[in-house]
């Protein structure tokens, strides 16, 4: 008797330097409106806690969205 715990063995797996490089575009999809949001902020309010606040804000938002975004992009066709 095998058991197979969260393996699919008609799914092919993706190489190393394909996970490596899609995760990279996660990462940047991530981090980037968080980083915008946060120097916008900084420059018009003048005001470092409110802007880290705001960037933290956008980035726990975008990090909900994340699951989503790398069910998409690292599944291999």
């Amino acid at each position: 008797m095998k058991i197979s715990l969260l393996s699919d063995l008609t799914k092919s797996k993706l190489k190393f330097s394909e996970i490596a490089f899609k995760g990279t575009i996660i990462a940047a999809i991530l981090t980037v409106p968080s980083i915008i949001a946060f120097l916008i902020t900084w420059v018009i309010l003048d005001n470092l806690i409110i802007a880290a606040i705001l960037g933290g804000i956008v980035h726990f938002i975008a990090m909900g969205f994340s699951l989503k975004i790398s069910k998409k992009i690292l599944i291999k066709k």
